[in-house]
């Protein structure tokens, strides 16, 4: 039995705004008992175009409103409220700070070791959720495939590959943002549909991650949860969350452990081949993003962690010749 609560006052105000509007507030009671504090998430007007294009509004709020097991470390949502017509939402979900927990971005990257956790996690929910799985789940209906969208080809590219300068290697040098977009990002995101797919949280750069007292990796920002292939949730967050030099040395053993945790019957389990290949291919999500990022000043990002991020990908770009799985994947 749920305990019924009745909040009797709320102190506080507007946070750290991003793309959304974010509060942390804190709560008293009239009756019951309950956090003393939370953090809330609603629709920025200013935003609203921007979020619609790339992410849609509201596929957070419907994620969580859903009541779908998410087996991996993420926040606790109190409320979700969709308001369609006023095209807002409300979230209201916990504090993380009130369990020590470390928010973290590409200035502070993860071990190996704390990666591990990360990537274990999303094979347990891609795992839960493989291929016919997240058609059949009642609760999904809503979620829609993970397609191109349209925008950034109007990002100056040639500003970020300036800024980025021989941290980038010359195959990234060479890519023009037509070329960035026709050739790399849409023939990946493409492929997405055409392999095994499964629920993605779709975002999960580290800038979306946050440590745990006890060394989990949560994921938080779902609002661009979609359906999928497994690889853009991998590559996203493995190519990013890590220094170049740690990923070069732990990415065979943290894509093992990502297989190990699908936990899924034999004649599904995709062979170790498919999943170097895949996750090859999936650089192209996280070059292209935050190249275009990163061409874009203060914009969107700071510059120090959308040049950080950059950078990540436009080395795991040559390391992993993702051109030349991407070929390999349309054949």
């Amino acid at each position: 039995m749920v305990e019924r609560v009745a909040v009797g006052g709320v102190r506080g105000g507007r946070g750290d705004d991003g793309t959304n509007r974010r509060a942390r507030l804190a709560l008293s009671y009239a009756t019951g008992d309950g956090p003393a504090t939370v953090f809330v998430k609603a629709v920025d007007p200013a935003h609203r175009d921007l979020v619609r294009l790339t992410s849609g509004l509201f596929h957070e709020p419907r994620l969580f409103a859903s009541g779908v097991s998410l087996p991996l470390e993420h926040p606790r949502v109190y409320a979700a409220v969709i308001d369609e017509p006023g095209e807002d939402f409300l979230l209201v979900m916990e504090d993380l700070t009130a369990r020590g927990a470390d928010p973290r971005d590409a200035t502070r990257p993860l071990t190996p070791a704390q990666a591990i956790s990360g990537v274990r996690g999303l094979g347990r929910m891609h795992g839960k959720y493989w291929d016919q799985r997240v058609h059949t789940e009642p609760a999904l209906h809503w979620l829609e495939p993970f397609v191109p969208w349209d925008g950034m080809e109007i990002a100056p590219l040639p500003s970020a590959l300036e800024s980025l300068g021989d941290q980038a290697p010359p195959e990234v040098h060479a890519l023009t943002m037509q070329r960035l977009i026709e050739d790399v990002w849409k023939p990946y995101i493409h492929s997405l549909t055409r392999a095994p797919q499964t629920l993605l949280h779709g975002d999960p750069h580290i800038g979306n991650t946050y440590l745990t007292t006890d060394g989990q990796v949560g994921f938080l920002d779902w609002q661009v949860a979609r359906r999928g292939n497994w690889s853009l949730d991998l590559g996203y967050f493995l190519q990013g969350a890590l220094t170049t030099d740690d990923r070069r040395a732990a990415e065979p053993e943290l894509l093992e452990h990502y297989r190990d945790a699908l936990e899924l019957p034999a004649d599904e389990l995709p062979s170790m081949d498919e999943i170097r290949l895949r996750y090859r291919a999936s650089v192209a999500h996280g070059l292209t993003l935050w190249l275009a990022t990163a061409s874009a000043g203060e914009l969107w990002q700071r510059p120090d962690i959308a040049l950080a991020l950059a950078q990540r990908y436009s080395a795991a770009y040559t390391d992993l010749d993702t051109a030349g799985a991407i070929a390999l994947l349309d054949r």
